[in-house]
């Protein structure tokens, strides 16, 4: 499932066509959700408004092939109950969560947090567990607490960085919860020891070389897969950086399926900083692998 990035044009607005051509090819590499509005969505710098619009336009054009998710990553309990009212008015499949943002809540404040939002709509829910990126981590005991009131709880976007955390959360509730691995340089090793699927950040550039890696080690193609998770992990380094959505949308430029263009304060790569990356993207644009039939394993 990508977490798409959010395209803008030159006068900071939202650019929905090349932000279409984007989702077209996600869609045509076969990924099996849209996630919009995350990390790389640039969340924080979205108004409402751009929000509710990017699910509508996406729900639209996606005709139902794949569920479109909204994330949700707001201040304050209230806040976050309204956007997912919102979401689920605009036709959202279900929504992706973090913890609130700016103030580092404590557990108990976190999961009543979770549970109101929960409570309050019919969408089932993925928790987005990155304690590195925002501060807070969601513990097994924290998971148990919330399991057992909202059913609608349904997946974790597992990005603790600690890969052992899926065989916890497996032993502790079995099926209850499906587990994305949300760390695109940890992502097959996961899936080969029980997660479930891959929220992805390099597929924005490379939708078909993530899916296929997901497909052929669904099926037990290791070997394949491996081969190309070696090409692409040099690739995948760049999502795990303070300017991953600079460098990501660097290569969507590059496999001419983006822009550049983002949200100050954050600005487009410059210098040698701006060489290297595209250095990266170039060295592994000439060695692209070709791809087996994964649709047709």
């Amino acid at each position: 499932m990508p977490a798409v990035t959010t395209k803008f044009n030159d006068q900071d607005e939202l650019d929905l066509e090349t932000f279409k051509v984007n989702i077209k090819a996600q869609l045509d590499a076969g990924v099996h959700g849209i996630i919009l509005g995350g990390t790389l969505g640039e969340a924080s710098t979205l108004s409402e408004a751009e929000k509710r619009t990017l699910v509508r336009e996406t729900v639209a054009f996606v005709k139902g092939k794949v569920p479109v998710v909204i994330n949700i990553a707001e201040q304050s309990t209230k806040t976050a109950i309204d956007m997912a009212h919102k979401a689920e008015e605009d036709g959202a499949s279900g929504l992706m969560m973090l913890p609130p943002m700016r103030y580092k809540a404590d557990s108990r404040e976190t999961v009543l947090y979770f549970k109101k939002v929960a409570q309050s709509t019919s969408l089932p829910i993925m928790i987005y567990n990155n304690p590195v990126d925002y501060g807070i981590e969601v513990t097994l005991e924290m998971f148990e607490e919330l399991l057992k009131e909202c059913p609608n709880i349904q997946a974790v976007k597992e990005s603790t960085r600690d890969i052992s955390n899926i065989n916890r959360i497996r032993n502790k509730f079995g099926d209850r919860l499906a587990i994305l691995c949300g760390v695109d340089t940890l992502a097959l090793e996961s899936m080969l020891i029980g997660a479930d699927g891959w929220v992805a950040g390099l597929v924005c550039a490379f939708p078909a070389e993530t899916v296929a890696i997901y497909e052929l080690a669904r099926k037990g193609k290791i070997k394949e897969a491996i081969a190309i998770y070696r090409w692409f992990l040099p690739l995948l380094e760049l999502d795990i950086s303070t300017k991953l959505v600079q460098n990501i949308k660097l290569a969507e430029v590059a496999t001419k399926i983006g822009t550049e263009n983002v949200r100050e304060p954050r600005l487009p790569l410059a210098g040698e900083e701006r060489q290297r990356v595209l250095g990266i993207i170039n060295s592994a644009l000439k060695s692209r692998p070709v791809l087996p039939d994964y649709k047709n394993l």
